[in-house]
């Protein structure tokens, strides 16, 4: 059997033992966590690089990821902590290898538009929160992003980011602060 199989033969036979090595998620568990979770991490990644093909890019490095971790989780909330503490550890990866080309760019549209509470947004006020969002450093975009679109708590965020839950708070105030700044005082 071994006799008649070429080098690429067993080189994509060992791919598909790996590849099936960390997969602890049946396929319709997993289709159905990706239904609910990929649209926010996809947001989360371009409000986090600027970039959206580096967020598609990265999105599918992290469920890929995701998958070949052997971990188990407690809860639907543990799994998606894990799932963005991936996207964030990538995130700073490809910064570190200067793959996020601009610290963020402004072409924008539906996904990336924190909803507003019927307070009549416009589309130049979308455009100052962009721009506002775009001068901010990716951790404080990434703080404010997991805060307020995704409603994660403050303990959530401090695992995801990997920061001092202690110190969060101030941290978040900060950049709450600096964004209104940026935004010329609106809340």
């Amino acid at each position: 059997m071994f006799r008649d199989m070429t080098f690429t033969d067993v080189s994509r036979a060992e791919a598909v033992d790996d590849a099936g090595a960390g997969f602890v998620m049946d396929e319709d568990a997993f289709r159905a966590f990706y239904d609910r979770t990929a649209r926010g991490v996809w947001a989360y990644l371009v409000r986090v690089t600027g970039d959206r093909q580096q967020a598609d890019d990265l999105l599918q490095e992290t469920f890929y990821r995701f998958l070949r971790t052997a971990a188990t989780y407690e809860s639907e909330a543990h799994r998606r902590n894990s799932l963005y503490r991936i996207a964030t550890n990538l995130t700073r990866d490809a910064r570190r290898r200067s793959l996020i080309r601009a610290p963020f760019s402004l072409p924008c549209n539906d996904i990336e538009r924190v909803p507003s509470g019927g307070d009549g947004s416009t589309p130049e006020r979308s455009a100052d929160f962009t721009r506002a969002m775009s001068r901010l450093k990716p951790r404080e975009r990434a703080m404010l992003w997991l805060a307020y679109a995704e409603g994660a708590s403050h303990r959530e965020i401090a695992d995801v980011l990997g920061l001092s839950p202690g110190s969060l708070k101030a941290m978040l105030f900060r950049a709450r602060r600096k964004l209104a700044a940026f935004l010329g005082g609106r809340p």
